[in-house]
């Protein structure tokens, strides 16, 4: 099951990170998985990993605002 907090992306999306995961495992691990497999190791991803590295990408955003406005400020005369 989802929450609130999970990342949300289109059902082609996911069949494209579902085959990524699929094609991981058998280069990498020499092990054939399934759809089923990858979709639970995916889910698993979206619900607790993705979120850490959505709010990574937001800090680094605002951070990154936060620099331009400075340097916007800068100018003035």
């Amino acid at each position: 099951m989802r929450n609130e907090h999970s990342v949300n992306i289109t059902k082609e999306r996911r069949d494209e990170m579902i085959s990524l995961l699929k094609q991981y495992f058998s280069k990498e691990r020499d092990e054939e998985i399934g759809d089923l497999a990858a979709g639970l190791i995916l889910d698993f991803i979206l619900e607790k990993l993705a979120p850490e590295f959505y709010n990574q990408g937001v800090c680094d955003a605002h951070r990154y605002m936060q620099d331009a406005a400075e340097d916007l400020l800068s100018i003035q005369k």
